[in-house]
């Protein structure tokens, strides 16, 4: 109970929520956090339920209290059951956690010249400069447009960052002098919080930036506005 109560007064802390997703590559993600509770919530459950049984069926009492119970020396088909049942769930688990990381891996190079819109992210102690395809450069603010591929090209000016938009997608390490590429696919419109997700010193509690997802059209907007009239 008590982790429960910790647990609920944790996640009251911010209004962020990676289960719900407001992107294709965050639904992904989200479904493989909830295939891994289930398969995970079927073994508990089956372990409490033997467990149960077993207590109850074979517990202490005075008429059994000469029982001398069978001698079992094995069953190959209880073994061949515990033995199948795991390697199926193991499958169940791999295979689409190995599509999907195969397919959105942050990449140095593959997927650098990926059609879409692409954003030059660069990190540095403590804010984050975006940089559009036309040369509009923004700090701590991320316009982008909804229903399209954002091609992120990050990389860091001082330390390792972490590149998070948790309703867009999970977080990626962004490392000095290595720098790569990662996608996020058909954003819903709405605002979203960005952060730093790696301690990078002192003032890394500081270092979040609002997201953005607007229309295509308002995005051409944007890009034209001077810099001077960024303000949402």
């Amino acid at each position: 109970m008590l982790f429960f109560l910790v647990l609920l007064f944790v996640t009251g802390c911010s209004q962020i929520s990676v289960l719900d997703p407001k992107s294709s590559t965050g639904k992904d993600q989200a479904f493989l956090i909830w295939l891994s509770l289930g398969v995970m919530a079927i073994v508990l459950l089956t372990v409490f339920i033997l467990f149960a049984r077993f207590v109850i069926k074979y517990r202490y009492t005075k008429e059994k209290a000469d029982f001398i119970p069978k001698d079992v020396k094995g069953s190959k088909k209880l073994e061949l059951t515990w033995t199948i049942i795991p390697f199926i769930l193991l499958a169940i688990l791999a295979v689409p956690t190995v599509k999907m990381t195969y397919e959105q891996s942050p990449s140095t190079e593959a997927i650098s010249s990926k059609e879409g819109v692409h954003i030059q992210v660069t990190a540095q102690q403590f804010s984050w400069t975006f940089e559009h395809e036309n040369g509009k450069t923004v700090h701590d603010e991320l316009v982008i447009p909804e229903g399209e591929s954002i091609v992120f090209q990050l990389e860091s000016n001082d330390v390792i960052h972490s590149f998070w938009i948790p309703q867009l997608a999970g977080k990626v390490d962004v490392i000095p002098n290595k720098p790569h590429s990662y996608v996020i696919e058909n954003a819903e419109k709405g605002e979203y919080e960005g952060k730093c997700a790696e301690y990078c010193g002192i003032q890394h509690t500081n270092m979040v930036f609002e997201t953005t997802v607007v229309s295509k059209e308002d995005y051409a907007a944007y890009l034209k506005k001077p810099d001077n009239q960024e303000g949402k």
